[in-house]
């Protein structure tokens, strides 16, 4: 279980550090995106393995993943201002 823990938490930062690589003017502050993938990543290892009970490791970061990529999406901001228009012409 330890291992599962350490290695969710692993996959989690390396996530979010991806994450801030790649989308670093749509993401806020690096601390809260690297605490967001770990924590996120933890909490999706804990569900899966609440859930699977005896399962593989493989499928329990599989679902860490998951959830450490749902936290990390719900982090980042429109591109540029959003348009709103009046009612269809």
């Amino acid at each position: 279980m330890v291992l599962e823990a350490i290695s969710s938490a692993v996959l989690g930062l390396a996530l979010a550090w991806a994450a801030m690589s790649r989308l670093p003017h749509r993401l806020p502050a690096r601390r809260v995106v690297l605490s967001t993938g770990v924590a996120g990543s933890l909490f999706g290892a804990f569900v899966t393995h609440s859930a699977l009970e005896t399962g593989s490791l493989l499928l329990i970061l599989t679902g860490s993943v998951i959830v450490s990529t749902a936290s990390v999406s719900l982090l980042l901001r429109p591109t540029g201002r959003l348009r709103r228009r009046s009612a269809p012409a």
